[in-house]
């Protein structure tokens, strides 16, 4: 996708769709002229696949008039690079598909902010209440979780177990009978007498949508009187999410959604579907199971991620949280003193699955989409062999990869659940690639993979 987010295969949600849109505005690139005929086959192509990215059909049609309208314009046509110009037509449509700014939660600075996320049984709810939670820590807020969801037992569990992770507290009423409603009132009275800035009201769901569902929520709705309605909606589902989607807002009125399950190998369409067509803003999105991966949603670097600008401005802020710059200037020094060791390529490794997959980092950097889908390629698993191999190496080994012999090799195997083969390939490559990183930091131009470092 777009995003960045790599399911089973490697494929990211948006993939086939960035894909397609690249291809026909590289076509477009490539002439010389355009005129109105031409600008017409492009955009039956870029129709196409919007709707086989499962893209309301609504949204497209919109959205095909309004790229039209603006691309062929004498400003465009007439221009001196015309398929440039229509590529960003295209971005600037997509941003504004999406809400064109990013919008963040509404919260008070000096009261309570009671926050309700609602959604189907299934999508994620509590989950995401967690992240959003670590989110509000993160960012100096005093955070509640209050457990509503009394329909399914493990709900509550979970949240507690969640709540652990985070190191924020959770609050779980007992109501008499039961009751949601009473439940809400008492999270709410809790929070207002101990002073919290936010609280996360975890509410039940249903595996579709129904009128009990729904008058429920409404009566706890009533009950905390929300600053903040946030739909939790699963990108799985493809248009029915946005289906679930008006259907909440018509009941509650819904102040933002976060879309879910980015991961995972679906077509995608929801993200560009969710605003236009209930007018809500997407706020978050999630990017795996953990419970740092929530993203905030930036419809700009969403549109130059489809249409394979990159998102250079994520990639920084993701460095900036992993990597720490003080070993990041020891590492560039040992490189171009040619110190770099084992120890210190297992460091750089811990770092880079910190920040999220290789293939999800490239996809950011422009003109790199390419050699994302080649690193896709290289599983988790792979990058904890390697950290195996290296952790079964004495200190000295680590340090001065030329100590290690035959029998040396054949004890590191053993230890790691490897083979000496596998032993082998490593030391290679790794040799290799201290040069090529050598080069890297003394001469700029020279490409440098680090999968080139890597056993298989």
């Amino acid at each position: 996708m777009a995003s960045g987010p790599l399911g089973p295969g490697g494929r990211d949600v948006l993939d086939a769709l960035s894909e397609k849109l690249e291809g026909v505005l590289s076509r477009l690139k490539g002439r010389g002229r355009l005129d109105a005929k031409n600008i017409d086959e492009a955009l039956r192509e870029v129709r196409l696949a919007l709707l086989e990215a499962d893209v309301h059909f609504a949204v497209v049609k919109r959205f095909i008039e309004d790229v039209r309208a603006e691309a062929v314009g004498r400003e465009v046509l007439e221009s001196l690079t015309p398929g440039q110009q229509v590529a960003g037509v295209v971005h600037r449509a997509l941003v504004r598909l999406m809400g064109e700014r990013r919008a963040g939660l509404d919260l008070l600075p000096d009261d309570l902010s009671p926050v309700l996320l609602v959604g189907l049984q299934g999508s994620g709810k509590t989950t995401t209440v967690a992240k959003l939670a670590r989110r509000l820590k993160a960012d100096g807020r005093r955070a509640l979780m209050v457990a509503c969801d009394l329909q399914r037992p493990a709900a509550i569990e979970q949240l507690r177990t969640l709540g652990r992770q985070v190191d924020v507290p959770v609050l779980d009423p007992q109501p008499a009978g039961g009751d949601p409603v009473a439940a809400a009132r008492e999270g709410l009275a809790h929070a207002r007498a101990n002073r919290y800035d936010v609280a996360l009201f975890d509410t039940a769901g249903r595996l579709h949508v129904d009128d009990a569902l729904m008058a429920e929520l409404v009566r706890v709705k009533d009950a905390v009187a929300p600053r903040e309605i946030l739909l939790v909606a699963d990108a799985m589902t493809g248009q029915e999410a946005v289906n679930i989607a008006s259907s909440f807002h018509a009941a509650l009125g819904l102040t933002g959604i976060v879309l879910t399950k980015l991961e995972g190998d679906a077509r995608g369409g929801a993200v560009l579907s969710m605003r236009e067509v209930t007018g809500c803003p997407v706020k978050f999105v999630g990017m795996g199971e953990k419970v740092e991966a929530l993203e905030p949603f930036h419809p700009d670097r969403m549109a130059g991620r489809i249409l394979g600008m990159g998102d250079v401005a994520t990639l920084l802020e993701k460095a900036e949280a992993a990597v720490d710059r003080k070993d990041a200037e020891r590492f560039a020094g040992k490189l171009r003193k040619n110190d770099f060791t084992l120890e210190d390529f297992r460091d750089q490794l811990r770092q880079v699955q910190k920040m999220g997959s290789l293939a999800d980092m490239l996809k950011m950097i422009p003109g790199a989409g390419k050699l994302a889908q080649a690193t896709a390629q290289v599983p988790d698993k792979e990058l904890r062999r390697v950290e195996a191999i290296i952790g079964s190496m004495t200190a000295k080994e680590r340090r001065n990869h030329q100590l290690i012999n035959g029998s040396r090799r054949r004890r590191i195997a053993k230890g790691s659940g490897t083979t000496v083969q596998d032993v082998n390939r490593l030391l290679k490559n790794f040799a290799q690639g201290r040069k090529m990183m050598k080069q890297v930091a003394g001469a700029k131009g020279k490409g440098y993979k680090l999968r080139n470092m890597l056993p298989f």
